[in-house]
Order: C-alpha cells, then structure tokens, then sequence
C-alpha cells in the first residue's frame, strides 16, 4: 500500500507569512498564508494543526474573516464549547426568546383613525 506524503504546509511558516503580511501589508504573503491555511483548514487530515495554528491571534482572524472553519471543525470534533451559564441572581430567558410575538397587524382603534384628505368623495 502506498504511503501518502506528509504536508508540507508547516504552521510556523503561515505564522510568518501573516506577520509579514501585517507588518509591511504584503498582499502576497496574505495570499500565500491563506491558501496555506484553506489547506490545512478543508482536509480532516491536517484538522489537528490548524487548529493550533488558531492559537494565534492573527491566524484566529484570518480564520473569522476569510475561511470561516475553526468553529466547524471543532463542533464536528466535538470539542464545542459548553453553553455559557447565566451569571447568579439573573432569570433565564424563555426558550422561545424574546416572549410572546405580536400577532399580525393591528387592527385601528376608532381614535387612531386617520380623517379623509376627501370629505366630499366620502
């Protein structure tokens, strides 16, 4: 059985191109790294590197603005975080959000009426 190559889009290497990206505004490296990181991002291989890559700040936002898939990736894995508890002596809202929802339109109450612009057509 054939073996695969391992990956040679090291994390340390994006990391350096997007500082350089961010320090002089190098449109080519941001490219690079981007691409870098899609790859490392799109196939479950290479999950567990990216997101160590995410560790960093400037990757983390790279990922929320252009290829949008820590958060995917680790709710696929699993490691979702928990849902946040309410902070003590708050009420939890209701399941259903913001209450009870207004039910179509109002009808006008003899007082919100608006008079005629046309008296005599009326």
């Amino acid at each position: 059985m054939k073996r695969t190559a391992p990956s040679r889009v090291r994390p340390t290497e994006v990391l350096a191109q997007l500082q350089a990206a961010a320090r002089k505004g190098d449109r080519t490296a941001l490219a690079l790294a981007v691409d870098r990181m899609r790859t490392l991002a799109y196939s479950p291989r290479h999950w567990e590197k990216y997101l160590l890559l995410l560790t960093h700040p400037l990757a983390r936002l790279v990922d929320l603005l252009v290829i949008k898939q820590g958060e995917k990736i680790a709710r696929q894995k699993g490691w979702a975080r928990p849902k946040r508890q309410p902070a003590p002596g708050r009420r939890a809202k209701p399941a259903g959000g913001r209450g009870k929802k207004p039910s179509g339109r109002r009808q006008a109450t003899t007082a919100q009426v608006q008079p005629s612009l046309f008296p005599d057509l009326g």
